[in-house]
Formats: C-alpha cells, structure tokens, sequence
C-alpha cells in the first residue's frame, strides 16, 4: 500500500460580489479615461511618455509571489508622481484626472503583458488596486490645482497637504487590497487590512515618499528627475527581490527538515505538508497576523520531528492516540531539535507546547494539535473519515481541543475545491 496522497489543496472561492464591483468599476473608468484621452488628445505628451515609461518599467520589474504586498514599487511610485504632478520644470501642467488615469492603465497594461503571458500573479486585483487608488489621488490633487487653490496656499500648506493626501492615498490602497482579499479568499477583513497596515510601514511608506518627492523635483528641474530618484527606490526593490529568495530558501530547507520523519518510515509522505497547509488556512480563519502564520507554517512542518528520537515508530505516525506523558516527551524532543536548527524560538516553542492541555497553549499550538489530530483520524477512518474525524474532535473540544479552533477547522473543510485527506 502506497503511503502517498495528494498535496491537500486549499479552496479557491469565486469572486465575490466587492471584486466583481471594483473590476467593473474599474473598467469603466479605463474606457471613459481612454476614450477621453483619445477625443481631446494628450496633454505635454512628453511628460506623459516620460512617466508611462516609467510605470511600464516598474510593472516590467513586478515579482510574483513575495511576500511584499506592493510587487511593483517603482510603478507604484511612478503613477503616484504622475497623480500629484502640477509643474514641469517651473510651467504649469494641464493633464486632468481621466489623462492621468488613461496614461496609468496604459502603461500598466504594457508592463503586465509579460505576467499574463507566464501566469504570474492576480493581475486582474493588481490592475484594479492601480487605476482606483491613482484615481482617488488625482481627484484629490488636480481640480484643487488646477483652480489655483493650493499656490494660494502657499509652501508649508501645499506640504501638508501633500502629506495628508498621501497618508488618505495609502489608506485607500490598503483597505481595498484587503477588500479584494477578503473578497477572493474569504479570510476575515480586519487581519487582512491590519496586514495592509503593517505593510505601509514598510516599502509602502517608501512608494508614496519617493512619488510625492519625484513630482516636487519634476516640478523644479524638469524630467530629469525621474531617473534620479527612481534608482534609489529600483534598488530597494531589489534588495526586496534577494530577501523574498532568501525566505522562499529558507521555507524549503524548514519543509526538507520535515520530512525526515517521512524518509524515516516514522510519518506518511506528505502529512507535515498537508498539516501546514490545513493550519494557515485555520490560522487565517481564526485572524492570526502574517508573522504568526508564518510561525504557524513552519511549527506545522515540524510538528512531529520528535518521532526521530522513537526506537519504534508509531504505526502511520498518529501520535495522538498515544499517552499524554509520551506526547509530551515527543514534543518536547521535537522542540530541542528544532532549537538546534536555529529556527525562530517561537516555533520550537509551539513544537514543545502542541501537547500541553489546549488551555495552557498558545493559539498556533492549538491549531496544530487540533489539525494533526484531524488529518491522523481522518485518514484511519476510511471512506467518511473527514465528517468521522470532525465529530470526533468536536466531542473531545471539551478537553483536548479549543472549540472555536474546531468549527473554525469546520469551516475552512466545508469550502468548496478542498481536497480532503485521503486514505493511502
């Protein structure tokens, strides 16, 4: 009999009805603003090409799959300038809002035709993140310039007012973001958009410095300012680049530790991965932040390195029908081991707690202990084993498992798309 089985597969629900809203929406404006653009014509077609050039580049340069929540700063940036540009070397500019918007989807459009081609991100999301949040920032800064308001004001007011418009520009990102998240995943929206938050720190508050610095400098020394003051930003993103390798190294050396346990004879092929897989989306479920997922995953793919230290394995690696002392003793060994992979401490600190009594546990402890024992009854019981496996955890919710992290393990199984463990 074959001990492998599929990779458990998390759901991939439909879009809801915020992101079928915000992709028609978007694509309204796309045609007016274009269809606008190509009645009247551009204005300084210059500029326009400077900036659309820079925007492609940017989206050229977008990555796939980090961690960051802005792939594409330099685009980012780029179309944000662009947004809150009023002079061009000491002469007033005249492009409006549906111009700004028009030469943004253009460019964007061209730099992201290689990612469509290769399949590489949510394009759609990304493309509709882009035109909405450029869109609400030209709203706010050109008709105000355009009628004189803001040289009436003077310096430090226009500076202040740059600020808060970047400061409301950048909330409006990360609340759709996490909307069209919410949207397409289900996850719960206050983590979503306490992530977006904590992300603004980050490179974001770099995106929305280095597009209100490039439109003052284009405003003094022309565009020649672009170039200057987008390497700065172009290198940073690089250095994202190398760190979003370094993790991805890193997760793949935590998952080939894992699966010792597997080429060892002691666990299943393929248990830690689905155990892993299974906790992140109950961790998401439950509104864990990013970095305690990212605990979450890791202790998951660990979670049972303690069996190395048994002379005789337990048969199919199910560990939860054997003592609470043995447990106990597993976990524990689990955690040294981990320790002495220089591994964050949090992680071996969930690996040695997975079997302490739920209430004395931190959440992601509970989450795998609740997980392993799901997948270990799950595939002993057989054909019903999923709902047999659930009932099963449901009635020992009373001592051995936290309640909420059961019905929220319920709830991401009763998905559609999920592929539920399988007898091997």
């Amino acid at each position: 009999m074959s001990l492998s089985r599929p990779l458990l597969i998390l759901p991939r629900p439909s879009i809801g009805s915020f992101s079928a809203l915000a992709h028609t929406g978007t694509a309204l404006l796309t045609v007016l603003a274009l269809g606008d653009t190509l009645w009247h014509g551009l204005d300084e077609r210059g500029t326009a090409l400077a900036f659309g050039l820079l925007i492609a580049l940017g989206e050229l340069t977008r990555w796939s799959g980090a961690e960051e929540r802005e792939s594409a700063p330099l685009g980012a940036a780029g179309a944000l300038s662009y947004a809150l540009l009023g002079e061009q070397a000491g002469r007033t500019s005249h492009h409006g809002v549906l111009q700004v918007v028009a030469v943004v989807v253009a460019a964007a459009l061209l730099g992201c035709v290689p990612h469509v081609a290769m399949g590489r991100g949510p394009t759609a999301d990304h493309l509709t993140r882009r035109v909405l949040t450029v869109g609400f920032a030209a709203v706010c800064f050109q008709p105000l310039y355009n009628n004189g308001r803001l040289l009436e004001w003077g310096g430090p007011a226009y500076a202040l007012l740059l600020v808060a418009l970047l400061v409301l520009t950048a909330l409006c990102d990360a609340v759709l973001a996490a909307a069209l998240a919410r949207s397409r995943t289900r996850w719960p929206f206050g983590p979503l958009l306490r992530d977006e938050l904590r992300a603004m720190l980050g490179i974001g508050s770099a995106v929305c410095a280095t597009g209100a610095v490039m439109a003052l400098a284009v405003a003094v020394v022309g565009l020649w300012a672009l170039p200057v003051f987008s390497l700065p930003l172009l290198l940073t993103q690089l250095s994202f680049r190398r760190y979003a390798a370094v993790r991805v190294t890193y997760r793949q050396t935590i998952a080939s530790l894992a699966r010792a346990t597997e080429i060892a004879g002691y666990t299943p092929a393929g248990h830690a991965r689905r155990v892993a897989a299974l906790s992140r989306a109950v961790g998401r479920e439950l509104g864990l932040s990013e970095p305690d997922l990212t605990v979450l995953e890791y202790a998951a793919l660990m979670h049972d390195i303690g069996q190395l230290s048994l002379v005789d394995p337990v048969p199919a690696g199910a560990t939860a029908v054997l003592p609470a002392d043995e447990q106990r003793r597993i976990a524990l060994l689990g955690g040294a081991v981990v320790r002495q992979t220089g591994v964050d401490a949090e992680v071996a600190v969930v690996v040695e707690r997975q079997a302490d009594p739920y209430r004395e546990q931190p959440v992601t402890a509970r989450i795998v202990r609740a997980v392993n024992a799901y997948e270990e009854m799950a595939r002993e019981a057989g054909p019903g084993g999923p709902l047999t496996a659930l009932e099963k955890l449901r009635l020992g919710s009373a001592h051995d498992y936290q309640p909420e992290v059961v019905e929220s393990l319920a709830r991401v199984l009763s998905r559609p798309g999920l592929t539920l463990p399988r007898a091997g």
